[in-house]
């Protein structure tokens, strides 16, 4: 069995779940939101998004693991989200965008009536095209929320900044490894410094795991970050527990 065909067959026979990962404010500590990851799990063990991802990349497998999760979203936090003052990120690859399949699963699973509370990851693999650029930016004049992952990494996601209504920038967790003491902006990161110093863009570092990156990147101006010096990965109930326990002001 080919390597589509393994995943084409876990998806329908229901091996993917979903993890939570917390964003905390750096000032204080609370959770504002979370990351939905995907996991495959297999006879082998848990298969971890970097080794299935990229064999998605540009098949019709990426809309439909995508369209998945925005469901899987909604059974686990539609409710939820209705009475609590956080958000869910999604990751969503640029090839799928301005097709129509985030928009009907969006309607049909219920999550539009939570726009406010959801924000819609692009995720770093390639250039959008112009009608999922138009997309991008019709999504932000209704109400729902972008952010743009893994920037740093390269010029395309520098290309989305620059054409569309972004709300949010991610920090890649290989260039937040490198913050150290008197090196809070390491490398490509000094260019934000700029987006930091205005404060429109929420910036949220990602792989954080030592205090030290956290006070490190607190005193270079980034307001958010997620990683194991926060929190693991949860599973959705253990991420409403860990929300109920930091997510208070």
């Amino acid at each position: 069995m080919s390597d589509y065909d393994a995943i084409e067959e876990g998806l329908r026979n229901g091996e993917f779940f979903l993890e939570y990962l917390p964003t905390v404010e750096l000032r204080s500590g609370r959770c504002i939101g979370g990351e939905a990851l995907s996991r495959w799990r297999r006879p082998s063990g848990v298969v971890q998004p970097a080794d299935f991802l990229p064999l998605m990349e540009n098949t019709p497998l990426s809309g439909l693991l995508t369209y998945w999760v925005v469901e899987q979203v909604a059974r686990d936090f539609l409710d939820w989200l209705k009475v609590h003052d956080a958000f869910i990120a999604i990751n969503v690859p640029p090839e799928i965008i301005g097709r129509g399949g985030i928009a009907f699963v969006g309607e049909r699973s219920g999550l539009i009536d939570v726009k406010d509370k959801i924000v819609f990851e692009i995720t770093e693999r390639g250039v959008p095209d112009r009608m999922a650029m138009e997309t991008i930016n019709l999504w932000a004049q209704r109400g729902l929320r972008i952010a743009l992952d893994d920037v740093g990494t390269g010029g395309a996601n520098l290309v989305v900044l620059a054409r569309c209504n972004v709300e949010m920038v991610k920090l890649d967790r290989h260039l937040v490894s490198q913050v150290r003491r008197g090196e809070p902006l390491p490398g490509n990161m000094k260019a934000l410094a700029p987006l930091l110093k205005m404060g429109k863009l929420k910036v949220i570092a990602e792989g954080v795991e030592t205090a030290e990156q956290a006070e490190m990147l607190k005193s270079a101006g980034v307001r958010l970050a997620q990683g194991f010096h926060f929190s693991r990965p949860l599973s959705a109930d253990a991420f409403k527990t860990f929300f109920a326990e930091r997510g208070s002001p």
